[in-house]
């Protein structure tokens, strides 16, 4: 067995079973919905966090207290020598800077906490990564060197159903949301790195499917030696709509044969601020060591 543990969050869509299989750890993200707590695939399932959502029920997302996540650490460190935690991108939430301070101060040497900015299917890629260069014998170290030196080549795309949740969540002006509702439009938001960024404006669901395959085309040829190279990972991610998800998989998959796109529902971390029947891909660069 590897003396290194592979930690992750609950935002890279991991559940609490699929972590078992895997042999990773996964730190469930919490929620507080009219003043409750909840925690992610523990007592709150993407069907009954989107439940809330459409009552327009009080959500708030909240990160991992220092007390829970020693409490792991801890247990894991009994079995394991050293941790690579890989929690949500910093520019998406403060658990990746807590965490950050908590290894620093208590667990020099021991936990190593990555802030390579990912989320979504594009961190479950970082921790199976991880967990690779685990096995294959690479010090922790060297398994954060490499997550960090490589943090830059993936990219997410997502497009919205509605503005609604980002204008609930302070994230865009009224004005704006007004205006996107108004005109029926379907905006094109892009990850890259830290933040959630306006990428494309589509005025229908097969316009921003078009844009967002078109984006990673670009990439593939652009930045990862082009589609013959296949030197990339596809993957998807939706919120609250299953059906139209594999449609999606499906249309990616006839855009660029020859891969299989794995698919995950969005983090409710994520989920809570783009609402139900958003659509997404990504692209990352697979990491060679």
């Amino acid at each position: 067995m590897s003396k290194i543990a592979i930690i992750t969050d609950s935002n890279s869509g991991i559940t609490q079973k699929q972590a078992e299989e895997l042999g990773i750890y996964v730190v469930p993200m919490p929620f507080m919905i009219n003043g409750q707590d909840y925690f992610e695939n523990i007592n709150l399932t993407q069907s009954q966090f989107y439940e809330k959502l459409a009552e327009d029920a009080d959500v708030s997302t909240s990160q991992p207290t220092p007390d829970s996540l020693m409490t792991l650490w801890d247990k894991v460190l009994k079995e394991y020598e050293q941790i690579i935690y890989i929690p949500m991108s910093s520019g998406l939430s403060g658990s990746c800077q807590s965490a950050y301070m908590i290894a620093q101060e208590e667990y020099e040497g021991k936990v190593f906490v990555i802030d390579n900015q990912r989320i979504s299917v594009t961190q479950r890629q970082s921790a199976l990564d991880a967990k690779e260069m685990a096995e294959a014998g690479l010090s922790a170290e060297a398994i954060r060197d490499k997550l960090m030196e490589t943090k830059m080549e993936s990219s997410i795309y997502i497009m919205l159903d509605t503005l609604h949740y980002l204008k609930k969540g302070g994230r865009i002006t009224p004005a704006a949301a007004a205006l996107g509702t108004l005109l029926r439009l379907k905006p094109v938001l892009q990850i890259q790195g830290e933040k959630l960024d306006a990428f494309a404006k589509a005025r229908t669901t097969a316009q921003g499917k078009n844009i967002m395959i078109n984006a990673i085309k670009s990439d593939i040829e652009n930045r990862f030696g082009g589609m013959d190279k296949g030197d990339f990972w596809i993957a998807g991610a939706y919120t609250n709509n299953l059906d139209a998800a594999l449609e999606w998989k499906r249309e990616v998959e006839a855009a660029i044969p020859g891969f299989d796109m794995h698919l995950d529902p969005l983090s409710l971390s994520v989920g809570c601020h783009i609402g139900p029947g958003a659509l997404a891909v990504t692209v990352t660069r697979k990491i060679h060591y």
